[in-house]
């Protein structure tokens, strides 16, 4: 479960920006959003779902860029360039993370999370250089982890190494007691561009724990950064190539959507490859892409991770959730996510959008509705919920959200008028016809 993620100096967001899946206080109503999970003695609350308003261009993809771009980080365990098949490019080439009008300022990126009875805050601030300069010799200058809010190593100008009770399971067995000599070897252990983490701590303290911290970031924080990047593109172990693999949930799904065809079947041409979509006709078979809508097909990729996230616990984030699908099926997996007799392992959905009908008060709490915008001053974007509003600001529980939203009560939204441009082309385009 998502707590928290931060991030400063990435793209448009120069400054601080806090992104919250807690419950902000004194929030009452559609209680049903609220998960919990227990670590210890002590109960850490989440929200179901999220979703993140603003006008083109405000920095709305920045934010989900900023979450898969330390996903890749942490799972390479460096903060060099890699070879990585992704449409967010600064996840691999990381000169294009720095704000492209600053200087060489840190970028800093944190996350809090509980996952299978741990409670995890992990963060790195690491000088990247300047935007665009690829030779930078990069350097880690900060890097920090804590479990159940006690701390276990923390990385600076020295390297301060605990073991708490909290983590006496998952130690490497063969330490009995932390020594002088482990700690001259985790020192000397540290690279400039290499996580600790991934590292030293996981070879020489706790190969366990970084495990099960790694598996989180790797199966169950769910980043999609842009609506290209979702493909169906499944490996299934099936002994013959060109044998038709019907997904009975997903042709179900697809039903109650509408699709036109029989069934949805998948099939590899050869053995191992990335299998097609088909939409099936008794024994006849054509490409999904070609007969479905773009919609249905785009439903089709989403359902599956839906599937995924609602099974594992997981936290799907994404680009564009949306795009091309009808609100009532939105709104009918939103709700999915806030039905614990469904969304029993604490699954959390998040997605940026532009459809106003979101903002609704019987469908989403206001620390649910959050919002990107630009200032329009500095260019930076800036991030707030809802929730953020307080009532002494005539903003009150109940009030019509998305009326109050294109009237520019919670900002996040721009006029755009293109009227003058056109204008003076239609103009220009008179005085040329005229030989003018």
């Amino acid at each position: 479960m998502l707590l928290e993620f931060r991030t400063k100096n990435y793209k448009s967001f120069v400054d601080e920006l806090c992104f919250s899946m807690v419950p902000a206080a004194k929030q009452k109503g559609l209680d049903y959003s609220i998960l919990s999970m227990q670590v210890g003695s002590k109960t850490y609350r989440g929200l179901c779902s999220a979703v993140i308003y603003g006008p083109n261009a405000s920095g709305k993809t920045n934010l989900i860029g900023a979450m898969e771009t330390f996903r890749a980080i942490v799972l390479r365990g460096s903060i060099r360039n890699a070879d990585l098949n992704s449409v967010n490019t600064a996840a691999s080439s990381l000169e294009l993370i720095p704000n492209c009008n600053g200087g060489s300022v840190p970028t800093e990126f944190s996350i809090r999370f509980v996952d299978d009875g741990i409670m995890v805050e992990y963060s790195i601030k690491a000088d990247l250089g300047k935007f665009l300069v690829k030779d930078y010799n990069r350097k880690i200058l900060e890097e920090r982890l804590a479990i159940n809010e006690k701390l276990i190593f923390q990385r600076s100008d020295s390297l301060t190494v605990e073991l708490p009770a909290a983590i006496k399971e998952y130690v490497n067995k063969s330490i009995k007691r932390k020594t002088r000599k482990m700690q001259e070897i985790a020192e000397g252990s540290l690279e400039e561009t290499e996580l600790f983490l991934n590292n030293g701590f996981k070879s020489i303290f706790a190969q366990a724990l970084v495990g099960k911290i790694l598996n989180w970031f790797s199966n169950k924080f769910v980043v999609i950064y842009h609506s290209d990047d979702l493909r169906v593109a499944r490996r299934l172990a099936y002994p013959k190539a060109d044998t038709v693999y019907v997904e009975k949930t997903l042709t179900e799904a697809a039903r109650e959507f509408g699709i036109m065809a029989n069934e949805l079947g998948y099939k590899a041409s050869k053995e191992g490859e990335d299998v097609i979509l088909y939409s099936i006709f008794g024994d006849k078979l054509l490409p999904a892409e070609i007969y479905e809508s773009y919609g249905t097909i785009r439903f089709i990729n989403e359902f599956p991770l839906v599937i995924y996230v609602l099974l594992n616990g997981g936290t799907l984030i994404m680009d564009e959730f949306d795009a091309s699908i009808h609100p009532m099926a939105l709104m009918n997996i939103i709700n999915i996510f806030h039905n614990d007799e469904i969304n029993r392992n604490g699954a959390q959905l998040v997605f940026n959008t532009h459809n106003p009908i979101f903002l609704d008060a019987s469908l989403l709490r206001r620390d649910e509705i959050k919002f990107v915008e630009r200032n329009e001053e500095t260019g930076n974007s800036e991030h707030y919920a809802l929730s953020d509003f307080r009532t002494a600001d005539g903003i009150r529980k109940g009030e019509d959200y998305m009326k109050n939203y294109f009237v520019s009560r919670y900002g996040a939204i721009k006029d755009v008028d293109f009227a003058p441009i056109l204008e003076k082309i239609m103009n220009q385009s008179e005085v040329n016809d005229n030989g003018g």
